[in-house]
């Protein structure tokens, strides 16, 4: 048996591929991909073997689904008879998900089993160690928790949630990244109509977007104390803060993380019925 194996070798599924290299003996990644290639060009980066998905499936301790919610249906009615053949001669397995909206139960149900499910949900910047994952289990023993935590140490921080959080939490962690480079872009816009250089503008958006998060969760205040201090009597960031409040920011990120929020339960149910 191996220790990880990935089904789905997408940019998600890679960057968590990566973090588990990082700590896993030599010889422990499977890795599989509709498209071979693809899962032969990670192997050989990250020193795993390219396999098939029921290789993957038959060998893996902690098996990593890296596709879409849409495809989960057709690829675990591929392996599950692996499955199946596995649990009948006692093995223990994980089969951990990251698709949005499908649930632990829905996973098994695909699965054709009540097979232990680690369900995570990631974001990119575990490409750089940086991710912020949530998760939730049901079957999962607590010594197999803690090593596949372990295991994805560098992806960056985990923290476990009641399930019926976890869509809120993909859409406030996983989803928000794209929200977060939209606002560096336009701070970097402002910059440029400010006769800013395009490259400089963008490098001080990302630094200062990077210190404010970073100083959020190293002093635990609340992000608007955190706020006030910066506001001066009658200054510049007041009066910047007046514009953001005028152009509705706050409505329309929260408008955001609702609708994301959403659409990955919708994802899950659909995903769930095929």
């Amino acid at each position: 048996m191996k220790e990880f194996g990935l089904i789905g070798c997408g940019s998600m599924g890679g960057a968590l591929a990566k973090a588990a290299a990082e700590k896993l003996p030599a010889g422990q990644m499977l890795l599989a991909n509709r498209t071979p290639a693809k899962a032969q060009a990670l192997a050989q980066q990250l020193g795993g073997e390219a396999v098939s998905n029921e290789q993957a499936a038959q060998q893996a301790r902690f098996l990593l689904l890296g596709v879409k919610p849409q495809m989960m249906a057709g690829m675990l009615a591929g392996i599950a008879p692996v499955l199946a053949q596995r649990a009948a001669a006692g093995e223990r397995f994980v089969l951990v998900s990251m698709a949005a909206g499908l649930t632990c139960a829905q996973l098994q149900t695909l699965a054709g089993g009540a097979y232990p499910v680690l369900r995570i949900m990631p974001n990119t910047p575990a490409a750089i160690g940086k991710g912020m994952t949530t998760y939730c289990h049901t079957g999962v023993q607590p010594q197999e928790l803690a090593d596949f935590l372990q295991m994805m140490e560098c992806a960056g921080r985990f923290d476990e949630l009641e399930e019926r959080l976890m869509d809120a939490a993909s859409a406030v962690a996983g989803c928000s990244p794209a929200f977060v480079y939209q606002f560096i872009e336009a701070l970097a816009d402002g910059g440029v109509e400010c006769g800013l250089p395009r490259a400089k503008a963008i490098q001080y958006a990302a630094a200062a977007v990077e210190g404010a998060a970073a100083l959020v969760l190293e002093s635990k205040k609340h992000p608007g104390e955190l706020k006030d201090a910066v506001c001066s009597p009658g200054g510049s960031t007041i009066a910047g803060v007046h514009a953001l409040e005028k152009g509705g920011m706050r409505a329309a990120v929260m408008d955001a993380v609702t609708a994301a929020a959403a659409r990955g339960a919708k994802l899950g149910e659909e995903a769930a019925k095929k």
